[in-house]
């Protein structure tokens, strides 16, 4: 059965494909279900619609997560890494060469999105931090570090938007 999954990993991430659903990322992470969804807007202009996945439905800091970002604007990828930066410095990460390196890394990585663009998220057990643009594969950053420090931009105590937490963590 364990073989089963891996399968449907890799065609999961091979295969055309406009969003991981569910179930991709149940193929991909066994396990992950739906925590909770919450929508990100600014001054009345929606931005994103997110969805937490987390182990049996039930996030724990530290365990394997999927985060999915469907967007409802035009945003640069250079914009989303400059935010996502200045978001990780709000939640208390001050180590600026670590910062300089990932900001790097996600200028490479994060693509510029348009309305209906889905860009997801994915921590793995061993900390590795994988990202999907529309299901298909866009690139890793394999430092522990990041993934804790990246998925804290929503997830952490100190986030920049507790009420956007509390939705995804399926308080509100």
């Amino acid at each position: 059965m364990h073989n089963l999954f891996r399968i449907a990993a890799v065609l999961a991430i091979f295969l055309p494909s406009p969003v991981l659903s569910a179930e991709q990322i149940e193929a991909y992470m066994p396990g992950l279900k739906p925590v909770g969804s919450a929508r990100m807007s600014v001054l009345m202009i929606d931005i994103y619609d997110a969805t937490l996945f987390a182990n049996e439905g039930a996030w724990k800091p530290g365990d394997p997560l999927a985060l999915e970002l469907k967007y409802h604007r035009n945003i640069r990828g250079a914009k989303i890494a400059d935010r996502s930066v200045k978001e990780m410095r709000s939640i208390g990460i001050s180590d600026e060469i670590k910062l300089a390196a990932w900001h790097n890394q996600m200028r490479k990585i994060f693509p510029d999105v348009s309305e209906g663009t889905t860009l997801t998220g994915v921590l793995t057990s061993g900390g590795d931090s994988i990202f999907f643009q529309d299901g298909q594969e866009i690139g890793r950053i394999k430092d522990a570090d990041f993934g804790a420090a990246f998925f804290g931009i929503w997830l952490n105590e100190k986030t920049s938007q507790p009420q956007l937490r509390q939705k995804l963590l399926g308080a509100l």
